[in-house]
């Protein structure tokens, strides 16, 4: 019985709804954690098949990825378009800025569609993955 219960314990914080994100306009201004970004991680999230997928639809300044993605924006540069805040807001949820958007949020978990069951009530990117792709993002000045 006490396994059972610590399992419930354990289960039940991961499947809680994500803290709630301040927008303002196109931005959320305040960073998600305490720590900042680092840009070396958020580096190897984005060019990561397995974790941040970013190049299934974007492509950008990693000449050591063969295929990279023709339907979204260029991510070289995105340090000169986008301020930090503009950057985190489109990685939590892009549909926050264009509600047509094909971009998945990548640090939301509610109020979605046809997720896995083992992927419900968890989101893509942590705070801190999120801070760190925002990091990496902004070294991208062209």
């Amino acid at each position: 019985m006490r396994e059972w219960l610590a399992c419930v314990v354990l289960v039940v914080p991961l499947l809680a709804p994500l803290p709630a994100v301040a927008a303002a306009g196109d931005a959320i201004e305040q960073p998600l954690t305490a720590t900042p970004g680092d840009a070396a991680r958020g580096r190897a999230i984005v060019a990561s098949r397995q974790q941040g997928l970013c190049l299934l639809c974007h492509r950008g300044p990693f000449p050591e990825e063969r295929f990279q993605g023709n339907i979204a924006t260029d991510l070289a540069g995105a340090g000169s378009r986008w301020s930090a805040g503009q950057l985190r807001l489109r990685i939590v949820d892009s549909r926050r800025v264009d509600p047509d958007s094909v971009m998945p949020p990548f640090h939301r978990s509610d109020n979605l569609q046809r997720v896995g069951r083992a992927w419900q009530g968890k989101p893509v990117l942590d705070a801190q993955q999120v801070e760190d792709v925002v990091a990496f993002l902004l070294t991208l000045k062209d």
